[in-house]
């Protein structure tokens, strides 16, 4: 699959399938319902879009993963990690503060920082130096 880059950034085209693993030395953005059967290991920023499909692990600096994104292997980033609404993941391991939207379905979520939860989520354990909670 060609893949364009824009500086640092690297960006997948529409349409999107990547059969195996799949390693950027930078940013990453994947356009919607992209979908990569192997791992991924990003040195920057991850952008996954809404509807997209991630097979294995995730390794990232930072990572905001759309609207209705399946990632079965866990994921694992250095700094910041936001989860928009009914994404479903393995577990989420952060260096930063995490973000869950609601209808987030996840196992563990593990953080040096806070973990913010907007609505209702489903999770196994949530463990952070802080859990702040809003709305339902």
């Amino acid at each position: 699959m060609k893949v364009y880059r824009h500086g640092d950034t690297y960006i997948a085209p529409k349409g999107s399938f990547f059969d195996g693993n799949v390693k950027i030395d930078g940013n990453f953005i994947t356009p919607p319902e992209t979908h990569i059967w192997g791992n991924m290991v990003i040195a920057g920023r991850l952008e996954l879009g809404p509807g997209s499909t991630v097979g294995g692990s995730i390794e990232a600096r930072s990572i905001v993963v759309g609207h209705d994104v399946k990632i079965k292997g866990p994921l694992q980033v250095q700094e910041t990690a936001t989860i928009c609404d009914n994404a479903c993941l393995h577990s989420i391991e952060a260096g930063g503060n995490i973000t869950l939207r609601p209808g987030v379905r996840v196992g563990d979520v593990n953080s040096t920082e806070t973990i913010f939860v907007y609505g209702k989520v489903t999770s196994e354990r949530l463990f952070g130096r802080a859990v702040k909670v809003y709305g339902i």
